[in-house]
């Protein structure tokens, strides 16, 4: 049995839980740190935290509040959104963040996941690379909130987030995220065989079996956030939830 890492990712606003879909209308879903609680009882492997808008909106990091959300978790907690500098990098690994995730810095400050590598370790950085499908079937990367494409591919920026020192990469499907319709299976494919880094694989998730096809694709570990936070049998009903380990157990570690 193998057993992998099931991560929810939790994003915010203003102080706020919400939800968007396709980066668009975010939804109020409630207080971060009772979903944080929620997931401590149910026995989560880690949790990851991002401010929607920090990098849009040039804000630095909500520390204050990430400060009482890492104070709450009891489980491995990482947090994206304004990070652009290493001094911001070492107040959050001060408040207890143990990973963090780089977004819109890597393209605007190339050398900030080396020189945080290098201080932290590559256990401790996190690249996202945020990727859009469009008309004609081609994968772009799009940064600061899915608002600037980039002119590298989903695996060469991938690669150059690994030969930077990033130990781990999450890649985000922005045309589905929210839609819980399943992964991007042929982009996981792609980044998977390109970098020797576990790949984190986000957008499109509606339960254990899209976990399953996630890995047998190449992923390391899976992430969501719809599947987590909304009743499966009505997207508009808020619940937060997560599989029992029994339930991982049998329909999932079992399995790979």
């Amino acid at each position: 049995m193998r057993r992998i890492r099931i991560i929810p990712v939790l994003g915010i606003e203003g102080g706020q839980l919400v939800k968007t879909v396709d980066f668009k209308n975010p939804n109020y879903i409630g207080d971060p740190l009772n979903a944080i609680k929620i997931f401590n009882d149910k026995e989560v492997d880690e949790l990851t935290i991002v401010d929607i808008r920090a990098s849009k909106n040039k804000a630095e990091p909500n520390y204050r509040l990430i400060g009482e959300m890492a104070g709450e978790c009891f489980m491995p907690l990482a947090y994206g959104g304004g990070i652009n500098q290493a001094d911001q990098a070492r107040r959050l690994f001060d408040l207890g963040v143990e990973k963090v995730i780089i977004g819109s810095a890597f393209y605007t400050n190339p050398d900030i996941v080396s020189q945080l590598a290098v201080r932290y370790g590559a256990q401790s950085i996190v690249v996202c690379l945020d990727v859009d499908k469009g008309l004609l079937g081609k994968w772009k990367v799009k940064s600061v909130s899915g608002t600037r494409k980039q002119e590298q591919n989903p695996e060469a920026l991938a690669i150059r987030a690994a030969n930077a020192g990033a130990g781990e990469i999450v890649l985000h499907a922005i045309h589905k995220e929210g839609a819980m319709s399943g992964y991007d299976l042929p982009l996981i494919q792609l980044v998977s065989a390109a970098v020797g880094v576990p790949v984190v694989a986000l957008g499109g998730a509606r339960g254990i079996p899209d976990f399953l096809d996630a890995i047998q694709a190449g992923a390391s570990a899976v992430a969501a956030s719809s599947t987590f936070i909304y009743n499966r049998n009505n997207v508009r009903s808020i619940l937060i939830n997560y599989p029992t380990q029994k339930q991982l157990s049998e329909e999932l570690f079992n399995k790979i």
